[in-house]
């Protein structure tokens, strides 16, 4: 059993391309999971969101997906987000559900589960920080069952066990921001002699100059900062 997984594209319609590309090379997989945010923040939401559904690439929520299909988030290139994707793209980021789960064989118990979430097995907003304490990660995570969990949401790649269970912050396709400007994605792999996950963090060359050139004729706004903010991969 092989899964790769992927997150927070952020509207980056061409590292979404690239990293895909990386994926069928490396594969094959048996499943193809996107762990949230895929639209907001870039210059593409619309063409992520025809990509992601093409591919039929099952997808779980993330913050800026929540917002974005309640309208809380109201700042000029969220308006403009909303604008671009349209009725059917905001009823399809609505739909989106909380977590997948993934069973390595249909036999096994929830507890050897790889669970895809966007930040936490609880919720869309907290993060599982990779400098984090184990004591702070075992209160945010709890009891959930699960042998490893999938994550993004703050787009920093790691690999972490705490307690026999695998932790994998898979970062981000669209805007990696650990200083690395490659896109990344996990790569899990079901160990039968052990029954556990092992995990891979893959990184893809960005597709710059080319994603600047879209940025600058997307007409989103404030695409210099953008740009900026893209080109620094950091916070």
């Amino acid at each position: 059993m092989r899964v790769a997984v992927m997150s927070d594209i952020h509207g980056f319609s061409l590292a979404l391309d690239r990293v895909i590309d990386d994926v069928e090379t490396q594969g094959p997989f048996d499943h193809v999971i996107v762990a949230g945010d895929l639209c907001e923040g870039g210059p593409a939401p619309s063409e992520v969101l025809q990509r992601l559904q093409s591919d039929a690439f099952p997808c779980v929520m993330g913050n800026t997906d929540r917002d974005i299909a309640a309208g809380t988030r109201r700042s000029p290139r969220a308006n403009w987000t909303r604008e671009r994707i349209g009725a059917k793209g905001i009823d399809f980021l609505a739909g989106l559900p909380f977590q997948i789960r993934v069973k390595p064989l249909t036999n096994l118990a929830d507890s050897t589960d790889l669970l895809v979430i966007h930040a936490n097995p609880h919720d869309l907003d907290r993060p599982i920080q990779p400098d984090a304490a184990d004591t702070e990660i075992r209160e945010l995570i709890g009891e959930v069952p699960a042998s490893a969990i999938a994550f993004g949401h703050i787009h920093i790649p790691s690999i972490r066990l705490i307690d026999g269970r695998l932790l994998v912050d898979v970062s981000s396709v669209g805007k990696p921001k650990d200083g690395d400007l490659r896109s990344a994605w996990g790569d899990f792999t079901w160990n039968d002699a052990r029954s556990s996950w092992d995990a891979v963090i893959r990184r893809v060359p960005y597709p710059i100059e080319e994603t600047i050139e879209q940025i600058l004729l997307s007409g989103i706004p404030r695409a210099k900062k953008l740009i900026k903010s893209l080109l620094g991969a950091s916070y």
